[in-house]
């Protein structure tokens, strides 16, 4: 009895900032089941988000291709403002083939006139400088290059993002089955995913560029078909990343409870093996997405793409190969060259966050 009385009266001599720290000893249990109850209330979709966003090189991709997206797509359509060109709409007002030349009339020191001709030749030129008109001034065939740089990612963009979205069906459906069901089906169609991998992807693309332009495809067919080859190309890893995956979790154990639950395989490969395939898929989505822009611009930069009419940031880059463009007008090439090079690092960010943002193992 005397010890309580001792304990009462002790901490009825506690100070007010005293007691006030104690209480908040004794209510900092609660708080952290409040705190991990409304996280665990949170929707996967909305975790992901929280993850995603929580990353400063994920947020800044995401922005980077939002701006490029704008650029390419909605920039075009602005035509009221005097800088914004049609894609193959020229302007050759700078073209100038006029010779001009001055009489100069000098006494030697004998005293007899001589006439000579100071005769200045202009050499025909579309290049233009930078200017209000021509933000990042023409080309030699006197296209606006700020337009073209629009037009060009409209191309660019599209092509990788349609690509990989088919590379990635593709890959999806016979990597699940060949590594869900095995046997035959998983050696039957991992030898066709050998055969598509030892064929050199850049050659063949090489060889079908110049037989469509040798045959007179151009413009949207050849686009069509130069996609196609692409995503004929390319399935075969993605098939190959999502068999491995898939052969190693068909035999965790909530697999064989979906097996015991009597699910058709088609819904245990959708619901249940593809959800957990997503990490890695996003990963090799956006390195596709940065190899296919890369691929399309070394193909236009071989001047076997689409022709230089239709703009694409490959086909801009051309002007590197001639040395007066090279040395005097880098406005030519270089911005092109910092689009490619700001989408591909723009996708790596953006995929590098979605895998840490859908990995149910990430602490960050």
């Amino acid at each position: 009895m005397e010890e309580e009385e001792k304990k009462i009266v002790s901490e009825t001599e506690l100070l007010p900032e005293e007691q006030a720290a104690s209480a908040a000893e004794q209510d900092a249990p609660f708080e952290d089941e409040v705190e991990e109850v409304t996280t665990r209330t949170l929707s996967p979709g909305r975790m992901v988000l929280k993850r995603f966003f929580r990353s400063k090189l994920s947020v800044t991709g995401l922005v980077i291709l939002i701006v490029l997206f704008v650029f390419s797509f909605l920039g075009p359509t602005l035509t009221f403002l005097p800088f914004i060109w049609g894609e193959q709409e020229q302007d050759k007002t700078s073209v100038s083939n006029e010779s001009a030349y001055t009489e100069i009339v000098y006494t030697d020191e004998e005293g007899n006139e001589h006439i000579v001709y100071d005769i200045q030749q202009y050499t025909p030129s579309n290049y233009r400088p930078p200017s209000p008109t021509h933000l990042l001034g023409t080309d030699e065939k006197g296209y606006d290059v700020f337009s073209r740089l629009m037009y060009g990612g409209r191309i660019s963009l599209t092509v990788g993002l349609v690509v990989v979205v088919l590379e990635t069906v593709l890959g999806v459906l016979f990597g699940g089955l060949a590594g869900y069901f095995g046997k035959w089906v998983d050696q039957l169609i991992m030898r066709i995913v050998d055969i598509f991998q030892c064929v050199p992807t850049m050659p063949m693309l090489m060889i079908v560029g110049v037989g469509l332009t040798a045959n007179g495809i151009d413009g949207a067919p050849k686009l069509y078909i130069m996609m196609a080859m692409l995503t004929l190309f390319g399935w075969a890893g993605t098939a190959r990343l999502v068999r491995g995956q898939i052969l190693s979790l068909r035999e965790q154990e909530f697999m064989i409870s979906a097996e015991a639950s009597g699910l058709p395989a088609w819904r245990k490969i959708v619901k249940h093996l593809v959800p957990n395939v997503m990490p890695q898929l996003i990963v090799s989505m956006t390195l596709g997405l940065g190899g296919i822009i890369l691929t399309e611009a070394t193909l236009g930069y071989l001047a076997i793409g689409l022709p230089t009419v239709y703009a694409t940031w490959g086909n801009m880059i051309t002007a590197a190969a001639n040395n007066t463009a090279l040395t005097l007008y880098p406005n030519l090439w270089i911005s092109p060259g910092i689009c490619i090079v700001l989408a591909v690092l723009a996708f790596n960010f953006v995929g590098d966050g979605l895998r840490d943002a859908f990995d149910p193992k990430a602490r960050r």
